[in-house]
């Protein structure tokens, strides 16, 4: 013990930083052990289970700066995660479905057509495969004190920040009434069905959209809500916006997250303004995308996330100029601003730091 504490105090002190120069101690600590690194979070993957045609399961055991970096994670939060496919580095926002406060995170990834980063993992992650970790995120989350009587709702892979949510209540204690609505393509495509049938304080319905006899028939509406918790305290619902608008519609005090990007108002024509990435010397004829896309176009390689603008990875400051955030209808004014370039389109002439 003595001797592990000498070596992360000696690895993580300024002086061996400066005598491994100009690269920094983590640069040769990695060759040794990926995940050995003191400032950057990272993970190595311990488990990979594929229980179901459409997702992977991958439970990874994080190095100790992602929690420097805020790795303490309430249930219902997302972390980004970092992979390199065909050399190229990606960030996604996955929400962790384990309990609150374990060691590990675990990860239930879709499988969508034309997922970059879902279809990799989904195909090529394996033990001992070491991913980046870039913070935790994200609002939709229990609030303290635990509403008494909650009605949970989700469809596909929105099923993971729940299951954080019903495992954490679960672990806890909790004894009030607990409804859980899943909505999955076939049985074949409901993750956790096992062990949500065995969950000891949770009543659970499935209902299937393609094939299959679950508890529930068609979609969410009155007739799935009277037979799942028409009086609840709290609902929490994650999935595609057209679940949680019905869920939306005939609940009320509901908390939502959604997985599927907001349809957004793209101008009809570009602002044919400039468009400078001063930091690489790069400048471009706005064609009315977003910025991320344009920069992506130039050929730059700015790390992004969620690219809905929930994750903020892809943020950066803009010197001067004017954008409009596409999801919220903001308009950027003031100079030295940071903005999400995902979701952000310029408005004239603009300098962003990238």
């Amino acid at each position: 013990m003595f001797t592990q504490t000498l070596s992360k105090r000696v690895l993580g002190s300024s002086l061996a930083d400066l005598l491994a120069g100009p690269h920094g101690v983590d640069r040769y600590t990695e060759i040794l052990t990926p995940t050995w690194t003191r400032g950057e979070a990272r993970a190595k993957v311990i488990d990979v289970r594929r229980t179901t045609p459409r997702s992977v399961t991958l439970v990874l055991a994080p190095n100790p700066a992602f929690d420097a970096i805020g790795g303490a994670r309430r249930a219902g939060q997302y972390v980004n995660v970092a992979i390199e496919v065909n050399g190229r580095r990606h960030v996604r926002c996955y929400s962790p479905a384990n309990a609150e406060g374990m060691s590990h995170l675990e990860l239930t990834i879709g499988h969508h057509d034309g997922g970059v980063v879902s279809s990799y993992l989904y195909k090529h992650a394996r033990p001992g495969m070491v991913v980046g970790l870039d913070g935790v995120g994200g609002d939709f989350v229990l609030p303290t004190p635990r509403p008494r009587r909650i009605l949970f709702v989700s469809g596909g892979s929105g099923i993971t920040p729940v299951m954080a949510m019903l495992r954490t209540l679960v672990a806890e204690g909790h004894d009030g009434e607990i409804t859980f609505v899943h909505y999955a393509r076939t049985p074949a495509d409901a993750c956790y069905r096992d062990e949500l049938a065995a969950m000891p304080g949770v009543r659970v319905l499935h209902g299937y959209t393609r094939s299959g006899a679950g508890e529930l028939d068609g979609r969410f509406g009155p007739q799935h809500l009277t037979a799942a918790m028409p009086d609840a305290d709290a609902v929490f619902v994650c999935g595609p916006i057209a679940l949680i608008s019905a869920v939306r519609e005939h609940c009320t005090n509901v908390h939502a997250e959604s997985f599927v990007p907001p349809t957004i108002d793209v101008p009809a024509k570009p602002s044919g303004g400039r468009v400078s990435f001063a930091d690489s010397g790069i400048d471009v004829v706005d064609d009315g995308r977003p910025l991320l896309e344009q920069a992506e176009s130039a050929g730059l390689s700015p790390q992004s996330g969620c690219r809905m603008g929930i994750c903020h990875t892809c943020t950066r400051r803009k010197t001067c100029g004017v954008v409009r955030n596409l999801t919220t209808g903001a308009v950027s004014t003031a100079p030295d601003e940071d903005v999400q370039i995902c979701v952000s389109v310029p408005l004239g002439d603009v300098d962003i730091a990238l």
